[in-house]
């Protein structure tokens, strides 16, 4: 199948890039101008690297031109950031999108995968864990973005025949990471353990979240081609709450040792509990994670070392 990928070149884009190279598939990854390939290509695996703007109507047309399916992995902000500039939030990724879906008509091209946010669209939760019909109350910008973009996704679905798929994934981890963006608790608080610095925890450490290995993420992304059904949301999780300071104490475990600490004041956008419910993943997917967070702490770890 030919799959194009926006934003394939980054931390999940990458890993479903492989993952889908694995079966077969020929692969078009689109990414900003400058951005390398991640890695050296062989000559049996299919890719074609281009670079664009995901806000030029032109550049997104020119891309999908010939492809068959659609994965849609850009954002232009982070949860943390967003409330900090919301009018630059809504005018990069939902315009991104737009141009993206009227391309499609464009092209005729009829499938997209969306990866939307387990860990901001639901909000506060009012019953754990967190299911597919939960309320959906953003806290953030970003979350509300993502939902915005998820309400047209369905709509184009419903007048332009355009199949969507949304996976709502809780919180990745692992190798290729990027630790300056300071976003995925897992990965950041093993990379500061190895290099001896204080991890920071932004309240009393009882925050719990839902931490997902980067190659389930990659499966379930790869599962979906195949999926003809009719549901359209799914959670993309591991479905255990792990809290801060719980994480903490598996990353010393992991480590052999004890780490440096550093607790400041809590965050008003984090909401206490994120836990997602994955069972309609597994029932209609036929996807379930495999990597359990010790396991996937050991993998990162050894991968920050290799980094070094």
């Amino acid at each position: 199948m030919k799959c194009i990928i926006f934003g394939g070149g980054g931390f999940i884009g990458s890993a479903i890039a492989d993952r889908l190279l694995q079966e077969g598939h020929q692969l078009r990854i689109f990414e900003r101008p400058r951005v390398m390939p991640y890695r050296i290509f062989s000559n049996y695996e299919h890719v074609e690297w281009i670079t664009g703007d995901m806000l030029s109507a032109h550049d997104v047309s020119d891309a999908i031109h010939g492809m068959d399916v659609v994965y849609h992995l850009v954002s232009f902000t982070l949860p943390k950031s967003s409330n900090e500039d919301i009018l630059y939030d809504v005018q990069t990724n939902l315009t991104a999108t737009l141009h993206l879906l009227n391309a499609m008509i464009a092209h005729r091209v009829g499938k997209i995968i969306f990866i939307s946010s387990g860990g901001t669209v639901y909000g506060n939760p009012e019953y754990i864990p967190i299911d597919e019909k939960h309320p959906t109350n953003p806290m953030v910008s970003y979350g509300i973005v993502k939902l915005t973009i998820e309400k047209y996704l369905l709509m184009f679905q419903k007048l332009h025949g355009i199949r969507s798929i949304i996976f709502r994934v809780s919180n990745p981890y692992g190798p290729r990471q990027r630790i300056e963006t300071a976003q995925g608790a897992a990965t950041i608080f093993l990379y500061r353990a190895l290099h001896s610095l204080p991890i920071q925890i932004w309240g009393d450490g009882s925050v719990v979240r839902d931490y997902i290995y980067i190659t389930d993420v990659a499966d379930a992304f790869a599962r979906v081609l195949g999926y003809e059904g009719t549901a359209s949301v799914f959670n993309i999780s591991a479905g255990i709450g792990i809290s801060l300071n719980e994480l903490i104490e598996k990353i010393e475990f992991t480590l052999g040792r004890p780490v440096k600490k550093e607790y400041l004041p809590a965050r008003p956008f984090d909401v206490p509990v994120n836990i997602l419910e994955n069972r309609l993943a597994q029932e209609m997917l036929g996807w379930k994670p495999s990597v359990g967070l010790s396991e996937g702490l050991l993998r990162t770890m050894k991968w920050l070392q290799s980094q070094a």
